[in-house]
């Protein structure tokens, strides 16, 4: 299929507005497949990225501004995520140790094991990009980076 095909739409005004509404129609396609086992896990997209980040500086801890850099969806209220985080025993706060005004935040025994149940559902919706080959999801990749300006 293609996304003229998905969306009902004959003929688009110019190839960059095609690109934009089928990447946002892809994006939204991603989440689709993604959102019933974060559902079934008790976590929502945006819980699962920063216990991936939390996870990635294990076992060192991260103040809340590094991981709202590296968010893929940087939520507006980082600090409500990560208090619903520490309510289901995924993360704790600790203290800084250079500056004791500072929070940082580091992922728990029980956090790292949700993460190991989620694991094999993330591999699962990576299998969707055998699709393409090897040389095809690295070209994407790069320009996904070259669109955002990204090096």
């Amino acid at each position: 299929m293609s996304i003229e095909t998905d969306i009902n739409q004959k003929e688009f005004k110019t190839s960059f507005q095609k690109a934009y509404i089928n990447l946002m129609f892809t994006n939204n396609w991603m989440l689709g497949k993604t959102k019933t086992w974060f559902k079934q896990h008790g976590i929502t997209h945006q819980q699962y990225n920063v216990l991936r980040i939390l996870r990635g500086a294990y076992p060192k801890c991260m103040n809340p501004g590094s991981i709202k850099e590296v968010m893929i969806d940087k939520s507006p209220d980082l600090t409500r995520l990560i208090d619903r985080l520490i309510e289901k025993g995924f993360v704790q706060r600790e203290t800084c140790g250079s500056n004791r005004r500072k929070v940082d935040v580091i992922i728990t025994d029980i956090g790292l094991e949700k993460l190991r149940e989620l694991d094999p559902h993330q591999e699962t919706i990576i299998e969707t990009f055998k699709e393409l080959t090897e040389e095809e999801a690295s070209q994407l990749s790069d320009l996904l980076d070259k669109l955002r300006g990204s090096k």
